[in-house]
């Protein structure tokens, strides 16, 4: 009785999309001083190292964006979009309560019939969602997945809060992932730890037509800080390991693109050169669970990541949720 041949999957294509409304940090600066409150591009750039984030226009959604940056994935694939077999979302700023963005960028797609569902793990949510379909292309429950972050967090921003709306934007990328006789997707590993709930968080909800509680975003930031750089740098080592390999494996370094200090710290943990670190968070802001395949196919598109070499992913963010990814590309 013949061995049956392992089954893995593997990134073919890449995709992004940006609204065109790009806010300099000048602009919003002079948009909070109408309201008040003071800031400048040399506050935010010292602390964050972003200068630009996209707004989308107050018609576009997340599926819209994602739709998009769906769009474009399969086109850099070549991949007929009836050939997808899996629609996964993840994005912690849906058109609606109910149904998902993935089923909206479905029929955007013109796919039917195929699984499709969103992930909410809000700034880890692009990596636990390539680790679900990396999972079931594993298993055989599908074949060629498209997996998508998108968000709208300019609409749930205080904008009297300068600590916290000068840090985010819109946006949204994609991969298409297919099953492959040979690796691609080499390790991956998710955490959550719901006892720091608090510290990153939109404390509203809607019930009986009202809104409940509070619908903007809440952060402490010296709390995310002190807890992202001490978690990215723990499950990139795990995961190195159960792939086998070491630091000195990794080509690039994609964590999520929250802020340029905690992402240069987890590359020095890392022990990898500067120019290993994939930046996009000057030009994007934080775009949440959008942020990482953003920046995958920016440093795709501009030669930076080519295949072969290998990437490593990280996200954390609210929940507290973190992971990472290693992968050959």
């Amino acid at each position: 009785m013949s061995a049956v041949p392992a089954r893995f999957s593997r990134i073919v294509g890449t995709g992004s999309f940006l609204p065109p409304d790009q806010v300099s940090n000048a602009q919003l600066a002079a948009r909070l001083a109408a309201d008040g409150i003071e800031t400048s591009d040399e506050w935010i750039v010292e602390r964050t190292g972003i200068r630009f984030r996209h707004f989308a226009e107050s018609h576009v959604t997340s599926s819209d964006l994602g739709a998009e940056a769906a769009r474009r994935a399969l086109a850099a694939a070549d991949c007929d979009p009836q050939a997808i077999d899996l629609i996964i979302v993840a994005t912690s700023t849906p058109d609606m309560v109910f149904p998902s963005a993935a089923c909206m960028v479905q029929e955007k797609l013109g796919i039917h019939g195929c699984a499709a569902f969103d992930v909410q793990a809000v700034c880890s949510g692009f990596v636990y969602a390539l680790s679900v379909a990396d999972s079931m292309i594993k298993t055989g429950l599908a074949s060629k997945a498209l997996v998508i972050g998108a968000e709208v967090f300019s609409r749930i921003l205080d904008f009297s809060d300068r600590t916290t709306c000068v840090l985010f934007g819109d946006g949204a990328g994609a991969v298409v992932l297919e099953a492959s006789e040979a690796p691609g997707i080499l390790g991956t590993e998710l955490h959550a730890d719901g006892r720091h709930v608090g510290i990153l968080c939109v404390p509203g909800t809607v019930s009986g037509g009202k809104v409940l509680g509070d619908p903007l975003l809440k952060m402490d930031g010296p709390a995310v800080f002190k807890l992202a750089v001490s978690v990215l740098d723990s499950v990139a080592r795990s995961v190195l390991a159960k792939a086998g390999r070491t630091e000195a494996d990794i080509d690039w370094l994609i964590p999520h693109q929250a802020n340029i200090r905690i992402m240069q710290s987890t590359a020095k943990k890392l022990k990898l050169a500067p120019e290993k670190l994939i930046v996009t968070v000057d030009r994007h802001g934080n775009t949440s669970a959008a942020s990482i395949p953003l920046a995958l196919d920016d440093a795709v598109r501009s030669g930076k990541i080519k295949r072969g070499d290998t990437v490593m992913l990280e996200g954390v963010g609210g929940g507290f949720t973190w992971g990472a990814t290693l992968f050959d590309f």
